[in-house]
């Protein structure tokens, strides 16, 4: 990952470099916000997004947008953090107030005890890719097809190479985005086009979302946009794309404070650019949701789940667009695949150092538990599958789990920017403004997402209290 010369982790003045000034030169070091992109996309915007579209219809797409545009401020909380302290994401967690057991703060044991079902949702995602597989050559089985997945995920991720993440994140986003967009000026020549009409209904807030789908919903506001896991995801690749590591080691400095504001300056285009690149994605998944699916009382869900999607671009295009259809399924699904497992296996390294198992400062140790991890939760998460083989149920039951993490998220997010920024680094009072609009409806929303969490666990283990949803009359 790197040698002790070059770690990112680690600050020292011979690291220390300029931010750039000139908007070209900064596009050089964007990257962080695009690998999350490419975790959200594939279950969030395929998934989740669509699946509330198919049942809500058009009335609920300002859920989707809220969802994805309030959360960056705790983002850029996270962000900042990372690069004026050089801290990671569990060494900012455990200066967080309030008790601690053993050596790990009551934040850091939270957030591991709320990871035990945070697997579900990958574990769909690895199903998804499965299927679409399956789709495009029948001979080998969904089974055969998670079981080869799973070990070529754990080969690209084990060595821990961030250039190589970053590479893949956004080849593999890029290509997806095009052809959707595509589909999405498709359907305006078809019997399904969207008028203006019904962009106005997804717009207004105030004509409610019908009580059948509030759950879906809710879960999709989890995890569209940024979730908890991924904002938590982005110190990572702030540190190891070298925002810290150039900025240097904190020295309150008339020239610290101007590194820092630049650097800080730099990864702000980097969230912005990526957070439009997923809420126009979002958008375009949750249109064609709404246009086609909904209109032909379709519910995306368990083995059908990616040939009912399928349906957005063949309805749209024609028949031919299946094969392309699976083919970009298959790679926004596996940069999901691939980008969260990156994330994770240094997540829970960091969370082990954290609490005391290993000593996530030493690079050797690092990558060691990173390889460890990358072969542990590819198999992990395709047993998930193979358990409860309901990708949708899966992704969106993740999705909720996904909301709780993201109060806890909110809780260090309020700390950092109210007691740990410098003061230097302290943003206006419009920034401040957006912020608290974020803090109170994360607050909201994903506490509504925690009680519809549990309802949802609830609705599986008893099959005969899930609700249906009525699908609209066949015309």
């Amino acid at each position: 990952m790197e040698n002790s010369a070059q770690n990112p982790y680690a600050l020292d003045e011979s690291q220390i470099a300029d931010p750039p000034t000139r908007f070209l030169s900064k596009l050089r070091y964007l990257g962080p916000g695009f690998i999350l992109s490419a975790s959200i996309v594939g279950s969030g915007e395929l998934i989740a997004t669509t699946a509330l579209g198919a049942e809500a219809g058009f009335v609920a797409m300002w859920v989707i947008l809220v969802s994805c545009l309030i959360k960056v401020f705790v983002q850029l909380e996270f962000g900042k953090h990372a690069i004026h302290s050089g801290e990671t994401t569990f060494e900012a967690f455990n200066k967080l107030p309030g008790p601690k057991f053993g050596k790990g703060s009551w934040a850091t044991w939270l957030w591991l005890l709320m990871m035990l079902v945070k697997p579900l949702q990958v574990g769909g995602i690895i199903g998804g890719v499965g299927l679409a597989l399956n789709l495009l050559m029948p001979a080998v089985s969904v089974t055969v097809w998670v079981c080869i997945m799973a070990p070529i995920v754990s080969l690209l991720i084990f060595g821990g190479k961030y250039k190589l993440i970053e590479r893949l994140s956004l080849v593999m986003i890029g290509l997806f985005a095009l052809f959707t967009v595509a589909c999405l000026v498709a359907v305006q020549s078809t019997e399904f086009a969207i008028a203006g009409a019904d962009v106005a209904t997804g717009l207004s807030f105030w004509n409610g979302i019908p009580l059948a789908v509030v759950g879906v919903a809710i879960a999709a506001f989890g995890i569209t946009g940024v979730g908890g896991d991924e904002i938590m995801m982005y110190n990572y690749w702030l540190l190891e794309k070298g925002y810290a590591a150039k900025t240097g080691p904190r020295t309150d400095t008339p020239e610290w404070n101007a590194r820092a504001k630049g650097w800080i300056g730099v990864m702000y285009w980097d969230a912005f650019l990526s957070m439009v690149v997923y809420t126009l994605m979002t958008l375009a998944f949750y249109l064609l949701g709404a246009a086609i699916l909904h209109s032909q009382g379709l519910v995306p869900e368990g083995f059908e789940m990616v040939r009912t999607l399928s349906r957005m671009y063949t309805d749209s295009i024609g028949s031919w667009a299946e094969t392309a259809f699976l083919i970009g399924a298959f790679f926004v699904l596996f940069s999901t695949l691939f980008s969260a497992l990156a994330g994770w296996s240094r997540l829970f390294s960091d969370a082990f150092g954290a609490v005391g198992w290993i000593d996530f400062q030493d690079p050797k140790a690092r990558l060691r538990m990173i390889a460890i991890l990358a072969w542990f939760f590819p198999v992990l998460w395709a047993a998930l599958y193979f358990f409860f083989e309901d990708p949708v149920w899966m992704v969106l039951a993740g999705g909720t789990i996904t909301a709780a993490i993201l109060l806890l998220v909110l809780v260090g997010a309020i700390h950092f920017r109210y007691k740990r920024l410098p003061d230097g680094l302290k943003p206006g009072k419009l920034y401040d403004a957006g912020f608290l609009i974020s803090v109170i409806a994360i607050t909201f929303l994903a506490g509504l997402a925690v009680v519809k969490s549990v309802e949802s666990f609830s609705s599986k283990i008893n099959p005969d209290e899930k609700e249906h949803v009525q699908k609209k009359p066949e015309s």
